[in-house]
């Protein structure tokens, strides 16, 4: 298999995970969900255009290497040698015939019998996917514990006379944490491990046929740890202190009294959810002034501020003018990677001291850096009330002054430390 085929393989696969069967349906807002699935299992953002072009075989030449490695991160691999060498290892031989004749004949029956399989696969997809009574499903949920880390949830469903061949709970957007549920059985208990505003779905096949929100707040800031490559399991991170000399942030020496493996790559999370929502995500102003000071040494560092809503993420996320291709813009639907956008004017050196600010007005999004606007865009996205804020980066931020408030004056979080 050259790489060509196993790009648009592997992509394929990674459509049918998610529930998409025949990719030439897909519409654009899908095929920005499987890129947000892949910047979430890698930290890497492809654009919606670019995943599109290569599932179509679309390129003459190798997309880039983060592109790649973010392929194999979604399969759990570090990089895309690893899962190139690993895929075709375990790519079965077939071995050449004594005769040109046995040969064809061998290749055309293979052919035929994966066109065979492939087309049985796809009808019997078809039958599987219809749902009827959809209508008649019940949903809830309740927690059995506070705001507490990580928080166990109760689940309340019924199913009973929904007509499908298979059903599941999924907490979140990660398909990882979909749980099959059966008929005639009405709860299930679950584990969230991350805090936030999630969306839980009743799923029948492959439909969610039910949503309820989900919202894990954090009382205060919540720190915690993930490593940057093939795996979404965070580490918790515990400290009394958090503000020195004036400023939100850990030190080397509270990761290692986690436990936290400093000499990996990781992404480092400081987040706050608040349990009321009162400020729109379409009317509001975010200001703060920050710096990251590196735990292990970076070719690119970067800083991530997210501003979490309850449908959708805007995130701005910053590197050195030298790893433009890493930064990324997002407001509801507007996904802007560096890969194939110039972000050049969002780049700034991370570890000095950087005033940022968004403002959001009528879904026109400004994006000031150091008092100079940068970035100006608009959105369409009902991305409703926000739920938090983060920032995140591949090293340890400094946060000196955090204000985020609603264009009608309520305040959601405002803090110089």
């Amino acid at each position: 298999m050259d790489e060509q085929t196993l790009i648009k393989t592997s992509l394929l696969e990674i459509f049918n995970n998610n529930g998409y069967r025949d990719f030439a349906r897909m519409t654009q807002r899908d095929f920005e969900h499987i890129g947000e699935q892949l910047r979430l299992k890698s930290g890497i953002l492809i654009s919606a255009t670019t995943i599109k072009r290569l599932a179509y075989g679309e390129f003459s030449r190798l997309p880039q290497i983060a592109t790649l490695n973010a392929i194999a991160n979604y399969f759990s691999y570090k990089t895309w040698q690893d899962y190139k060498a690993d895929r075709i290892k375990n790519e079965p031989e077939i071995q050449p015939a004594s005769k040109g004749r046995h040969k064809f004949r061998l290749t055309y029956l293979s052919i035929l019998a994966a066109v065979c399989i492939l087309a049985g696969i796809y009808m019997f997809s078809t039958t599987k996917r219809t749902v009827k009574n959809a209508g008649k499903a019940a949903f809830s949920f309740q927690k059995t514990t506070s705001n507490e880390i990580p928080n166990s949830v109760v689940f309340s469903y019924n199913i009973d006379q929904v007509q499908a061949d298979s059903f599941f709970i999924q907490q979140s957007w990660d398909k990882n944490r979909r749980v099959k549920i059966d008929k005639n059985k009405y709860t299930l208990t679950d584990i969230y491990y991350e805090p936030g505003y999630h969306i839980a779905k009743l799923i029948a096949n492959d439909s969610a046929i039910s949503e309820v929100d989900v919202s894990i707040p954090t009382n205060g800031w919540f720190f915690y740890a993930i490593d940057n490559m093939a795996n979404y399991t965070p580490e918790y991170i515990k400290a009394d202190q958090f503000v020195t000399n004036g400023s939100l942030g850990l030190t080397v020496a509270q990761l290692l009294a986690n436990r936290i493996e400093v000499n990996k790559d990781k992404r480092y999370h400081y987040v706050y959810y608040p349990d009321q929502r009162e400020v729109p995500s379409d009317n509001f102003k975010f200001k703060t002034r920050l710096r990251m000071r590196e735990v292990r040494r970076s070719a690119c560092p970067y800083i991530e501020v997210e501003l979490y809503c309850q449908r959708s993420f805007m995130i701005l996320r910053s590197t050195t003018k030298g790893c433009a291709h890493e930064a990324l813009v997002q407001f509801g639907e507007q996904v802007m990677p560096g890969l194939d956008t110039d972000l050049m004017s969002i780049c700034f050196d991370v570890s000095q001291w950087t005033d940022i600010e968004i403002l959001v007005k009528n879904k026109i999004t400004t994006v000031k850096i150091n008092d100079k606007e940068v970035h100006k865009t608009r959105f369409v996205t009902d991305t409703k009330y926000l739920t938090g804020l983060g920032y995140i980066s591949n090293g340890l931020c400094e946060v000196d002054k955090t204000e985020l408030i609603g264009l009608d004056g309520k305040v959601m979080y405002k803090n110089d430390f």
